[in-house]
């Protein structure tokens, strides 16, 4: 929700910016009243700035009466920069990965408990993939994710603990068991999934670290594939390769 900015003294931007603020992940698409309860605003007023917004571009109304965020806004959105150009500093290690893979390959970093993408090329594998560049999907569930929840400070790894939401039957919802995993992640220096986020994909993920083998974590880069029981090392070499010229790349 996007807070309490129905009382007085409210400017105007702030009630706009909360009626933005009112979609995510699960909220795509939103119907005027759904807009106007979840920015905590009068409908009147949710109705007004709505239709200010849709002319101005930020908002589209589609044919059934709802609510999405325009493409301009998202073309907006893009000129966000990123950790040190990191998008554009992968892309032509990403552009490696998937040419030599031919599987879906995600950039990926961490906002708070959750994955933020930044980049994904998709494989020619049928494998089903939910995520999205820009999109935000949890920690605990993919393999990307697990590399950065793996390195991430003690009181982000506790408080993601407290939100393992089951995606799958595969899907790893108990502390114990998830913590004995991100051990052996910092371990071996390498993440996996087998279909914990959607059935029928599994996924290996890496490290980026700019400062070499003992620097921070930046990000993380990853594979998604139908299965990792035959090609796994070779999947993972390409993987580790990308990464070190990646953080390589960052520091030059």
């Amino acid at each position: 929700m996007a807070g309490r900015v129905s009382t007085p003294g409210a400017t105007v931007v702030s009630r706009a910016l909360s009626l933005l603020f009112a979609f995510d992940e699960q909220h795509r698409r939103l119907t005027l009243s759904e807009l106007a309860a979840r920015a905590d605003l009068p409908l009147p007023t949710a109705h007004r700035l709505i239709g200010e917004m849709v002319t101005g571009g930020a908002l589209s109304r589609q044919s059934d009466g709802q609510y999405v965020v325009a493409r301009k806004l998202w073309t907006v959105g893009l000129l966000a920069p990123l950790p040190s150009g990191l998008r554009e500093t992968a892309g032509p290690f990403l552009n490696d990965i998937h040419a030599a893979t031919r599987a879906t390959v995600h950039l990926a970093i961490r906002e708070g408990i959750r994955t933020l993408y930044l980049e994904r090329l998709t494989g020619r594998m049928s494998v089903p993939v939910v995520s999205t560049v820009g999109s935000y999907l949890p920690l605990h569930s993919t393999g990307v994710g697990k590399v950065l929840l793996a390195h991430a400070p003690v009181a982000i790894q506790e408080e993601a603990m407290t939100q393992l939401t089951r995606f799958t039957p595969h899907t790893i919802t108990h502390p114990g068991r998830l913590e004995k995993q991100l051990v052996e992640i910092r371990e071996r220096g390498y993440a996996t999934t087998t279909e914990e986020m959607t059935l029928g994909a599994c996924s290996v993920a890496v490290p980026i670290r700019p400062l070499g083998p003992d620097g921070p974590v930046v990000a993380a880069v990853g594979l998604v594939v139908p299965n990792l029981r035959s090609h796994r090392a070779a999947l993972l070499a390409a993987l580790q390769v990308a990464a070190q010229g990646i953080g390589r790349s960052i520091t030059a």
